[in-house]
């Protein structure tokens, strides 16, 4: 679970891009918005053949953020961030050229719902969903088609469908996304009517929307569980100066956070020590005289001889709405903490709902990390997120093995032996995520008690290679059932009903998981830099 850079309490990473860089991306990149408690996610839906002139009735209402830093003096007066994506399908509906569609990444272009997306993804297998998926399936999408099978390709990821492969087809078809961070409810709400008001004179449609929550009296992001979300972000470096930090380039990793940019950002070098790469548009065509590649900002490709670089300073973000069961979840911690209690009387007096919970997360609710001396920098009010697992808690008597915490950046914990530690490190480094996810939902005001509202986290993430970062944690790390040294046990917190191992001292006790988070939606998209946006805007 995570809600990006905006936990208050905790040191906020400083980072920034590098000023002639800066003003090239979406300010999402480097910025969770902790300056804005409340927001909207707008989910929209195109024509067919719609092409990209609405975009100016956008810029109308809300000027996307670009990734410059408000100078000091305005900072508490600039009224709201936005952010704004695109799925493959609305990218489709807007006309962008064949060639460049063709040039997007293969998961981007089939969906999160292709078949084998959604294997990788614990969603579905064969014609069942997951119980970690909410009845009857998620209700939005990008409603990606199958492409129809071929006998050549377009371009390196033009892959045919299975012959007996079947489509997911959703409720809603979501095309692109709007994301407006505000310091008030009425400001996005404002915004939205405003949004909605222009966008219907082009046909375009808010088809579903969702909150963009933080906790504003408490100064920690604490998501509906309760506990503080948005720790353990990767500090991102460039060894040519793309990286800043109070005003100084960035040229090295930092020891156990250091991801390189182009994990991040298409165009820099990343984990492998190549160019991210990512999407190409042609140049002036003829036949399409309004689109100016150059005069939207776009650069040549440097590989791909008369193509512009549509891709760089641009990113995949990944999109997941899932609701959280809190009621469940806290009930569950309730029954185990009996169980345990009463099969052990003598020596399991400090067993308690809390315990087990803190050992499911594998942090306390203030965010501190278990370790086998209780909680790691408890004292202090920041949570501390450059430890190591393999040192100082190798066995999972602190931090259990199996906890979601240690399961979604195991750090050095899967080494052998302390001589590959770092080694293991560098690898689970280059499966890392920007995450800018917030909560929706009301706050349940007595977690034992389900109130029928609808509450959880609209999970966001940034990669430029969804198959070897989000999916790679989804499918290696989360959901896998041999991760470490377990057996048939996945993610306590985000997976499907099962079993949990929790050392404590010389004790191995075992608790029963549920599900308490499901998908009710969710998709692929593409965030584009500005003048990439620039440039739908002529299509």
């Amino acid at each position: 679970m995570d809600t990006g850079s905006v936990n208050r309490k905790a040191k906020p990473s400083t980072w920034k891009l590098a000023p002639e860089i800066a003003p090239l991306a979406q300010g999402i990149v480097v910025n969770g918005y902790g300056m804005f408690p409340t927001g909207l996610a707008l989910f929209l839906q195109l024509k067919e053949a719609q092409g990209g002139r609405w975009l100016d009735a956008v810029k109308k209402i809300v000027q996307i953020t670009p990734a410059v830093p408000p100078a000091k003096e305005v900072e508490e007066v600039v009224p709201y961030g936005a952010a704004i994506a695109f799925t493959f399908t609305g990218l489709k509906a807007m006309k962008l050229p064949e060639t460049a569609l063709a040039s997007f990444s293969r998961p981007f272009r089939e969906g999160m719902f292709q078949e084998d997306r959604m294997r990788r993804l614990g969603d579905k297998r064969g014609e069942k969903w997951a119980v970690t998926v909410a009845k009857g399936g998620p209700v939005w999408s990008a409603n990606t088609p199958l492409r129809p099978p071929t006998d050549h390709t377009i371009g390196a990821y033009d892959v045919p469908s299975k012959a007996d492969e079947k489509p997911v087809v959703t409720q809603v078809t979501v095309h692109a996304v709007i994301m407006i961070y505000t310091r008030e409810d009425a400001t996005a709400v404002t915004l939205a009517e405003s949004l909605q008001d222009a966008l219907s004179d082009h046909g375009v449609t808010i088809v579903h929307q969702q909150e963009l929550r933080l906790d504003a009296d408490t100064g920690v992001s604490r998501e509906h569980f309760g506990y503080a979300d948005g720790l353990s972000q990767p500090e991102p470096f460039d060894e040519n100066g793309a990286v800043t930090l109070e005003g100084k380039a960035v040229k090295e990793a930092q020891k156990v956070q250091g991801v390189p940019l182009g994990e991040f950002l298409v165009g820099y070098l990343n984990g492998h020590h190549e160019i991210s790469p990512g999407p190409v548009v042609p140049g002036i065509s003829p036949s399409r005289q309004t689109l100016d590649p150059e005069g939207a900002g776009l650069v040549p490709h440097p590989e791909a001889e008369g193509f512009y670089d549509f891709g760089l300073n641009g990113s995949y973000m990944v999109i997941r709405e899932l609701e959280q069961d809190v009621a469940g979840f806290w009930n569950s911690m309730d029954r185990n903490a009996a169980a345990l209690r009463a099969r052990d009387p003598r020596g399991s007096s400090h067993v308690t709902a809390d315990w087990i919970a803190d050992r499911v997360v594998g942090r306390n609710k203030d965010g501190h990390l278990l370790c086998p001396a209780g909680y790691l920098n408890a004292e202090g009010d920041m949570p501390f997120s450059g430890y190591l697992f393999l040192k100082d808690d190798a066995d999972g008597t602190g931090c259990p093995v199996g906890s979601h915490v240690r399961r979604a950046f195991p750090r050095d914990a899967l080494a052998p032996s302390a001589a590959e530690g770092d080694i293991l490190l560098s690898a689970a480094n280059n499966h890392r995520i920007l995450r800018r996810g917030r909560k929706f939902g009301p706050k349940l005001h007595d977690a034992r008690s389900n109130d029928g509202q609808k509450r959880g986290l609209l999970f966001i993430c940034l990669n430029t290679d969804i198959a070897r970062q989000f999916e790679f944690i989804q499918q290696t790390w989360l959901l896998n059932p041999d991760f470490a040294v377990l057996f048939g046990e996945v993610d306590p917190l985000v997976g499907e009903h099962g079993k949990m191992t929790i050392r404590d001292k010389a004790l191995r006790r075992t608790i029963d998981v549920e599900t308490y988070v499901t998908l009710a939606g969710g998709d692929y998209f593409f965030l584009p830099s500005i003048p990439a946006l620039n440039y739908l805007g002529m299509l």
